[in-house]
């Protein structure tokens, strides 16, 4: 590629090859021959990559030493409007950087990816004339093969003679009939060295073609490095179309059908550079690939949090595209104004209601990790950057009042059942039923799979939490084979039941289960569905008083909830902490259901946060049990 600017390529020999169209004596007329394919060095491309890369890693270091020092310096010794403003031109710096970074890692990938595929026709080709050396036959220029004199006729005895046969890049589909054929028998042969040569040149000035148009697309918006919506719009279209070349380069090797331990062990085998490519040209894929190293994670996903908001941003008329939009950038002002304890976004995606992952404290380095599943209405919007990650960010700092050394999750990986759509009742069936918790247990259980292949503590102590129908999924992977990876303690809270009827069936002992119902949380006290349809059928013969011993006779022992055993129950055997009774619903004014959101709060309900935070921190020994019903 001859520019020395993005876009400036204009194919390997600058004005690129414009081969394709036959002429002569059967050669080819474009601008590249197969000389010049002979001697093409892609050594040279593979160093141009290289500088686009130290430019790349330069701006990336820029970008981190903003972010990880100037900014959180200013954040933590000065405050007021200066300092604000401040900040806000620093951040603008630091996506600049972000920008540079990613967009220099993608040309680099580009002519990474072009240097191994000329490689290949170029290995083709100078197999062809080795074929051609070794049989004495000449090559010419325009790429037609001559081959001497052999053989002899039947009937006079003299020598066959030699000749000239031209190439074609396009298989060939039909033999000759055999009268026609010629009796030289190096012709056959010679016709297949020029066809190999042809089909080389001319996959050559396909393949240059293809890298030229990308190179030309990767162009910096007119604005320049302002970096507004468009410029990320622009960045993620300038990776779509780096991702169409480097499939086959780079993508085809991530290995996604294999175990987390498995895909540890292939990025720590991979060199720097192959690393750095995955990064800019895959951020999506590295990002949410579990057993990838927690830091790594954070940083595809950061680049990866930049190109989803720029592809959503264009989607104006789309309700749910615009929805997950605001989630994004709640949860990017977030991980912009620093903090303690750090984030991490471990996880990040689209589909669905939207898919978020992210970690208060490092879980790789963290000798306690809770991983927290929310439920009903759970989606990736601004009330999930507002609250769901505040109670993972409760937890933390909790439970590291006890041990320092603890990490806490909220995990979104799934779509949660949303509230009642009155006029589809699609929201209403979904939580109702268990199938959104089955979908997500083997997910849940890769991602706590992940955390066992990278964590750097071989005793490492784990929680897994679930909230509301967070607790389902819990359950539900507690029930697939071998359990839930890696857990030692489980809580629930604010749950519906778990899918199981004793604590002892959630893979851990039934003192490692440990539960948090408030006395005014509705969701806690869910009939079952058998009591559900007796006290209807009782409704319907006898009204309300057929209700209520139709209620009765369907759950005698009164610890039935909707999906199985009531896990504050005594029948279910788990360990009950103290948490507040909570806002009465409707009676204390805060809506239907206020005390099913306070579990986590060290505001609203301290006593059940302390506890958690001790659970947490595998302190359990510590915290204030109470009755269980």
């Amino acid at each position: 590629m001859n520019g020395s600017g993005r876009g400036g390529g204009g194919g390997v020999r600058g004005g690129g090859w414009n081969g394709g169209g036959r002429g002569g004596r059967g050669g080819w007329s474009g601008a590249l021959t197969w000389t010049q394919l002979r001697e093409l060095k892609c050594s040279e491309l593979e160093g141009a990559a290289d500088g686009w890369g130290r430019v790349s890693n330069r701006a990336d270091a820029a970008r981190d030493r903003i972010d990880k020092q100037l900014l959180a310096a200013l954040q933590a010794t000065q405050e007021g409007e200066a300092v604000e403003a401040a900040g806000a031109r620093l951040g603008e710096l630091s996506r600049g950087f972000q920008y540079v970074y990613m967009e220099c890692g993608l040309v680099r990938t580009t002519l990474n990816s072009l240097a191994q595929e000329l490689r290949e026709a170029q290995r083709r080709l100078r197999a062809a004339l080795d074929d051609a050396d070794g049989l004495k036959f000449t090559v010419h220029a325009d790429g037609s093969v001559s081959y001497p004199a052999a053989g002899e006729q039947l009937v006079t005895q003299d020598k066959l003679p030699g000749g000239t046969t031209e190439g074609s890049p396009l298989p060939r589909l039909l033999s000759p009939p055999p009268a026609l054929t010629a009796p030289n028998p190096h012709a056959a042969k010679a016709q297949e060295i020029a066809d190999a040569i042809a089909c080389a040149v001319g996959e050559a000035n396909g393949i240059d073609a293809r890298y030229t148009a990308t190179l030309l697309k990767l162009t910096a918006p007119r604005d320049g490095l302002l970096t507004s919506d468009a410029i990320w719009a622009d960045a993620h279209g300038d990776a779509t179309v780096v991702r169409g070349l480097a499939d086959e380069y780079l993508k085809d090797s991530i290995p996604t059908d294999r175990s987390p331990a498995e895909r540890k062990a292939w990025w720590d085998g991979l060199t720097r550079e192959r690393r750095e490519e995955y990064l800019a040209v895959y951020p999506d894929e590295i990002g949410n690939l579990d057993g990838i190293p927690a830091e790594v994670r954070d940083a595809a996903n950061r680049d990866n949090l930049a190109l989803l908001i720029g592809k959503l941003e264009g989607r104006v008329g789309d309700e749910g595209a615009q929805t997950r939009l605001a989630g994004l950038r709640a949860i990017d002002e977030q991980l912009r104004s620093g903090g303690h304890p750090p984030m991490f976004l471990l996880g990040l995606g689209e589909q669905g209601n939207g898919r978020a992952i992210v970690s208060y404290g490092n879980p790789d380095t963290a000798r306690n990790v809770s991983v927290y599943v929310p439920g009903l209405g759970t989606a990736l919007d601004e009330e999930f950057a507002r609250n769901d990650l505040k109670r993972a960010r409760d937890t933390a700092v909790g439970a590291q009042k006890y041990d320092e050394s603890t990490a806490a999750v909220v995990w979104l990986g799934y779509d949660a059942p949303q509230m009642p759509d009155y006029e589809s009742l699609k929201g209403n069936v979904a939580v109702m039923g268990t199938g959104r918790a089955e979908q997500a247990a083997p997910n849940y259980n890769s991602f706590m799979s992940g955390l066992m292949a990278t964590n750097q503590h071989a005793d490492a102590h784990v929680t897994a939490i679930g909230h509301s129908y967070g607790s389902r999924t819990v359950g539900a992977a507690a029930q697939q084979e071998g359990g839930i990876p890696g857990v030692d303690d489980i809580i629930l809270v604010g749950s519906p039941g778990v899918g199981v009827d004793r604590a002892a069936d959630l893979g851990v002992e039934r003192d490692h289960v440990f539960v948090g119902a408030a006395e005014n949380d509705p969701v806690t006290k869910l009939p079952s569905k058998r009591q559900s349809a007796l006290a209807a059928v009782g409704l319907y013969v006898a009204g309300p008083p057929g209700a209520y011993l139709g209620g009765e006779v369907g759950d005698v022992g009164d610890d039935d909830l909707w999906f199985g055993k009531d896990p504050a129950s005594q029948s279910f055997g788990a360990r009950r902490f103290v948490v507040d009774d909570g806002p009465r619903p409707v009676l204390d004014g805060e809506g239907a259901t206020p005390a099913h959101s306070n579990y986590f709060n060290p505001v609203r309900d301290a006593e059940s946060a302390d506890n958690i935070g001790l659970i947490v921190s595998g302190n359990s020994g510590e915290i204030t049990t109470e009755r269980l019903r």
